[in-house]
């Protein structure tokens, strides 16, 4: 198990290098529906700018994102404090799920952080855990090359603390001992299972900027591959304070369904409509287990919610539905959806054969079998609990970790001078 100081190398020292560079991105398609007209969406874009210029973290010169379907890749987490520590202290979050590994390499900054290296990969590590129990030896193999390619960039950088963690895949596998075991003699990267309260605690952390600080309530979500984080955020906790977001955690739960799981279960090819309602009925008989599931309704019923989509799924949709041909998770990550262009946009996914996936830029052949299952998990979620507004998150666990790892480190200080007024929302 990992003690949260990070991946190390066979000589059990922390990585050390030299920066590199990551691929350009191509520009933005148009989008459809109630996107702006063109030269609305340009001042947009100005006014966008100049914000991001005063209050959002600067990118590393010569980063971003690769151009890979719906991949987290150039994440931002602002924090309302000042940076006190030197700009070279480097941070690394590494989650390995059970359909991917990604790495994100960051530096502290006034807001929040600063990328300077990512990295993702579909890896499956999970595939077949739900039935045999175990995990494959070509998943290992594949989920091992990946972290193989995660020491690399970590040797090329100056890692200042590191934290390296595994969800629900190894969580379920009987040979995840030998696993974690293989991972750390070949790769050097000490992997720690984490719980299904701390995966649902980061996801929280690492969003927190996004949720709507007017709002009564948030439900946030997370469709992983092996498992679904599901948390019901009580906003009315916070009112007059500077409570962070993660403390207002009413309930959570964690299903063991992803889509991966559940596209084993039911396909992921070929989807008719009765194979997608009985995927919608599996997770809705398991919202019947909610903690406080009676007080969450009631709470709802009241008003002021919205929900909070931090997974491939909700990229996916939010890049579908952009028509954009190729993701860019600029366009995507704080999107707001409304309820109706959810529901336009997931009969257009379910109505698309196997090949017109495939054939989607925003999907790919990687997830092409499984983005149906994560529609289906969604749409349990909306039929439960009928939102108006949905907003995008294309950020997760690996900020949450380096919000966090950055917190207990002290690199925020708030200025003595700041006024004690809550100034939005903060992990």
């Amino acid at each position: 198990m990992n003690t949260g100081e990070g991946p190390r190398l066979a000589d059990g020292t922390l990585p050390a290098g030299a920066p590199t560079q990551g691929a350009k991105e191509s520009a933005p398609g148009a989008p459809r529906g109630s996107a702006a007209a063109s030269n609305g969406s340009q001042r947009q874009g100005k006014r966008k700018k100049h914000r991001r210029g005063k209050r959002r973290p600067v990118y590393a010169q010569g980063y971003a994102p690769s151009a890979v379907p719906c991949a987290a890749e150039q994440p931002v987490a602002e924090v309302p404090a000042q940076a006190s520590k030197p700009e070279s202290a480097l941070y690394a979050a590494l989650d390995l799920g059970t359909n991917n590994c990604r790495l994100l390499v960051a530096t502290p900054r006034e807001r929040g952080f600063r990328v300077v290296d990512a990295y993702s990969r579909i890896v499956r590590l999970g595939e077949g855990v739900s039935r045999t129990g175990r995990l494959s030896e070509p998943a290992m193999e594949r989920a091992v090359e990946a972290l193989r390619n995660c020491r690399t960039k970590l040797e090329a950088r100056h890692v200042a603390r590191a934290r390296t963690i595994a969800t629900e895949a190894c969580r379920l596998a009987e040979n995840r001992d030998d696993f974690v075991a293989r991972v750390s003699g070949e790769t050097g990267i000490e992997l720690e299972i984490v719980s299904q309260k701390t995966e649902a605690r980061l996801a929280v952390a690492g969003s927190a900027s996004l949720v709507d600080p007017n709002a009564t309530g948030v439900i946030l979500f997370d469709i992983g591959g092996g498992s679904t984080e599901l948390v019901w955020i009580d906003l009315t906790q916070r009112v007059g304070s500077r409570k962070r977001i993660a403390d207002c955690i009413r309930s959570w739960q964690s299903m063991p369904v992803g889509v991966v799981t559940l596209a084993e279960h039911f396909g992921g090819e070929k989807i008719t409509p009765d194979i997608y309602e009985a995927m919608v009925a599996e997770v809705e008989g398991r919202l019947e287990a909610f903690p406080q599931r009676d007080e969450l309704d009631a709470a709802f019923a009241r008003g002021g919610f919205h929900m909070l989509g931090t997974s491939g799924t909700v990229t996916t949709v939010a890049g579908v539905l952009l028509q954009l041909p190729r993701y860019d998770r600029r366009r995507v990550d704080g999107l707001w959806m409304s309820d109706g262009e959810v529901t336009e946009t997931i009969a257009e996914l379910v109505s698309m054969d196997y090949a017109a996936r495939v054939a989607n830029p925003c999907i790919g052949a990687e997830r092409a079998d499984l983005v149906i299952a994560g529609c289906a998990i969604l749409d349990a979620f909306r039929r439960r609990w009928p939102c108006d507004r949905l907003r995008v998150a294309d950020r997760g666990l690996r900020e949450g970790m380096l919000v966090e790892m950055m917190s207990e480190d002290g690199v925020w200080r708030r200025r003595a001078t700041d006024e004690p007024a809550n100034r939005g929302p903060h992990a």
